[in-house]
């Protein structure tokens, strides 16, 4: 099993950060206007929008910090980390192509679109058949959870679409989820794992 690079952990951990970081900040300069509950967070990123440039940043070293993390997981199946690297490059994609100021966007919704699907499914095809010499994020019953999540959040965010509702709230939900579980993934492979026992002396020698 191949090791993973310590700066990985680093990589993945600013991803939750920064995107949290940018909504928090964006929503403050936007003012009273936006409401996080049942606004999305293109919102903040849309032309004109105050905070425009603080979310369109925020976006751009997401995406960063997931090519970064997919080039260092190495214990990762290859189709896990090409998903996540795709993810990546989703999110600097989407930090181009904003939304506008009034009105929605087929690219930018495409593009948001990818790369949700691509960071739902990274954790279940990053995982490795060899349970025994797997770490836990990488493990398939972890994996399978947290794509299950991810797809739960998804479709609890598009009923609150349709429906008017808290769409805001599911969104940051199930982004934050996939932000953050590139993290739990690399911590895990830097914790020892199927290490063996020490020796014990043999009683009858």
């Amino acid at each position: 099993m191949r090791t993973v690079p310590k700066w990985a952990l680093f990589s993945s951990g600013c991803a939750p950060l920064l995107l949290v970081g940018g909504w928090t900040i964006a929503a403050v300069l936007e003012g009273p206007a936006y409401d996080p509950v049942t606004q999305t967070i293109s919102v903040l990123a849309a032309y004109g929008a105050s905070g425009f440039w603080v979310m369109t940043g925020a976006l751009f070293a997401l995406g960063i910090c997931h090519l970064l993390t997919a080039w260092g997981l190495r214990p990762a199946a290859r189709a896990g980390r090409l998903a996540l690297a795709g993810g990546g490059v989703a999110a600097l994609v989407v930090s181009f192509v904003p939304t506008p100021s009034s009105g929605g966007s087929l690219r930018h919704g495409s593009v948001a679109a990818a790369g949700f699907a691509l960071l739902a499914l990274w954790p279940l095809l990053a995982a490795v058949r060899d349970r025994a010499a797997a770490p836990w994020g990488l493990r398939p019953v972890p994996a399978l959870t947290a794509t299950a999540l991810m797809c739960g959040g998804a479709l609890w965010y598009l009923f609150e679409t349709r429906t008017g509702g808290a769409a805001g709230v599911a969104e940051r939900l199930v982004t934050s989820l996939q932000s953050l579980w590139p993290f739990v993934v690399v911590a895990s492979c830097l914790r020892p794992w199927n290490t063996p026992p020490p020796d014990r002396p043999d009683p009858g020698a």
